[in-house]
């Protein structure tokens, strides 16, 4: 759970401020809505995505499996986009903030003020400075923080309800100026609704729950592909984090509206992006409050961290096995340059202004809750389902207009996740292009009858295979294709043959495992495979036959008719187009020495 509060519990560092400056005395109730929508919402959707994928994929993995094929891949490519915006936006926007407490401390010398870019940037070196060294031990700390960090958070509200109490006529005063601003109650509401995207901030961290998972204790007995208890589990997770981050939004933002006065959460405020740690500072006193401002500090600058391991997380999970990223791209070192690269752009073109960046960071999150709606709507529909269906459908409605509302009023989020998803769409069709003429099979398996086949075939010293586009497969097509290879080549009606045959699959996956199968039909020996790609399929095929059996194959093929071009762009797109010198293109670049290669005949 403190994996996930290292990011959803540090919005308490800015969220009441952010809630306050954008509804000002309606902030309570704005809250109360956004508390309504996380537990009736938000959480109900994550507990089912954690029910079906228990190994940590989110969402994400779950729209892929049930589009599939180009349209899953592209609404994966433009989903990174956003989730990329989401996490590096955590980043930038954490660090400002931390930023804007070490400014505001009475200890800090004055000259800070006016260093808000640089002191941003330096936190982001450091946290860039951490990954580079590795991070694995540093997770431990996740624990340290969030509980000195919601302790410390605990006294504050605990202290500033108890002056609230003591002093009925703030209240008063509040509920005076909020009637006398608003006729009525339903007016309250029309308004809170209508401004609720703008605290959308308060739901982030449910994405990062489920992709905690691996770490969930789980039972010996747990059946691997669906892990019950460790589901239970992570489920318990995500209501207890939103139980315990509800407590402390609602005191939060109520306590801080009726006690801070409304200009301190104006631009240049003293409680502008740090409502909680005025509270701090103004009851508790500057001893205090600096301990809170250093908890708070580190807890919003893990938070960055935990967002930089989210994104060292997804792309090697999604992008390598669509083949969308260079090699490079697997290693961890190169990509923390890259995000902190881009976060450093991001800070500065926000000039690491808390406020400014909410935009961003509202629309990430709140396309990633409402691509996980939808994945949970059509699961359920999916397994009949109707009334979780209906359920979930609604739940999609209300984050839809949530989403369009925050980006009608902030379009700043939706440019900068266009920029990530056009970024990422253009890599990942480039790194694809360049990338089709590898080996892509990352292991072959014969079955029994197969290794039967092949062994007997060898036995002669030479392996001739037939590359057969399977139609009608009667005996007819076997008897045309052999007459027609023995004639154009010349071989001996007494020299084996074999027939291969490969059937495309899903050909917007980029690596796959063959497994090979034999059997004798008509009379003819026959392999058969299945396949994203039908080239990478031959080429890997005939490899491994030459290693394990020691023996050159020959592989037979017959011209394509058609235009070139056509049949290249074909390839990209589905697999299939002129086999045969893609064949040998991936052989050429698998197996560098001509006389290893195996033998690509086209007649």
């Amino acid at each position: 759970m403190c994996l996930t509060g290292v990011d959803y519990f540090s919005t308490l560092g800015y969220q009441p401020a952010i809630a306050a400056a954008a509804v000002g005395l309606l902030s309570p109730l704005a809250t109360l809505i956004l508390i309504l929508l996380t537990l009736l919402g938000a959480l109900p959707v994550y507990r089912r995505v954690a029910a079906e994928s228990p190994h940590g994929e989110g969402s994400i993995a779950m729209l892929d499996r049930l589009l599939g094929r180009w349209k899953g891949k592209f609404t994966i490519l433009v989903l990174l986009g956003f989730m990329a915006t989401d996490f590096i936006i955590t980043m930038t926007l954490s660090a400002a903030d931390a930023t804007a407490h070490v400014i505001e401390n009475p200890y800090v010398p004055h000259w800070f003020e006016g260093k808000e870019v640089i002191i941003t940037l330096v936190l982001l070196a450091l946290l860039a400075g951490v990954f580079l060294r590795g991070f694995g031990e540093a997770i431990g700390i996740a624990v340290v923080l969030v509980v000195v960090y919601l302790g410390l958070n605990l006294i504050v509200i605990g202290d500033a309800l108890w002056n609230v109490i003591t002093a009925p006529e703030l209240v008063t005063n509040w509920r005076g100026a909020l009637t006398t601003e608003h006729s009525n109650i339903w007016v309250m509401i029309g308004i809170s609704l209508v401004v609720f995207p703008k605290l959308a901030l308060g739901l982030s961290g449910f994405e990062t729950g489920v992709a905690v998972m691996p770490q969930v204790q789980g039972s010996p007995d747990d059946d691997p592909a669906h892990p019950a208890v460790r589901i239970r589990n992570t489920r318990k997770l995500l209501t207890t984090a939103a139980l315990i981050m509800s407590g402390f939004l609602i005191t939060s933002s109520f306590t801080t509206i009726v006690l801070i006065p409304a200009d301190e959460f104006k631009d240049g405020g003293e409680a502008s992006g740090r409502a909680l740690a005025f509270l701090a500072h103004e009851h508790l006193g500057p001893a205090f409050g600096t301990v809170y401002d250093v908890s708070t500090i580190l807890i919003l600058w893990f938070a960055g961290a935990s967002a930089m391991a989210g994104l060292l997380n997804i792309v090697p999970r999604y992008l390598p096995r669509y083949g969308m990223v260079p090699d490079w791209a697997r290693a961890t070192r190169p990509l923390v340059l890259v995000f902190a690269l881009i976060a450093f752009v991001i800070t500065l073109l926000f000039k690491a202004d808390v406020d400014a960046q909410g935009g961003a960071y509202a629309t990430g999150v709140l396309v990633l809750i409402l691509s996980a709606s939808i994945a949970v709507t059509l699961s359920a529909r999916r397994h009949g389902q109707k009334g979780k269906t209906i359920g979930f459908a609604v739940i999609s409605l209300v984050f839809l207009y949530t989403t369009i509302a925050n980006i009608i009023e902030r379009p700043d989020g939706v440019q900068i996740a266009s920029f990530f998803i056009v970024a990422i769409i253009l890599t990942s069709l480039i790194s694809r292009a360049t990338r089709s003429l590898e080996l892509r099979a990352t292991e072959v398996r014969f079955d029994a009858e197969a290794c039967r086949i092949i062994e007997e075939a060898a036995a002669a010293g030479e392996l001739r295979i037939i590359a057969n586009e399977p139609d009608a497969r009667d005996a007819a097509e076997y008897q045309e294709k052999e007459a027609e290879q023995r004639e154009v080549r010349n071989l001996p009606e007494g020299l084996p043959i074999l027939f291969l045959e490969v059937t495309l699959t899903d050909a917007s996956q980029f690596e796959s495992e063959l497994d090979v199968v034999g059997e004798e039909r008509h009379g003819y020996k026959v392999l058969r495979v299945e396949s994203p790609s039908v080239a990478n399929a031959i080429a890997a095929l005939l490899l491994k036959i030459r290693d394990q059996w020691h023996v050159m194959p020959h592989i037979y093929f017959a011209w394509a008719e058609g235009n070139p071009f056509y049949f290249l762009f074909r390839y990209l797109i589905s697999g299939e187009g002129d086999v045969p010198p893609v064949t040998r293109e991936v052989l050429r670049r698998a197996e560098p020495i001509r006389s290893k290669r195996p033998w690509v005949h086209v007649g």
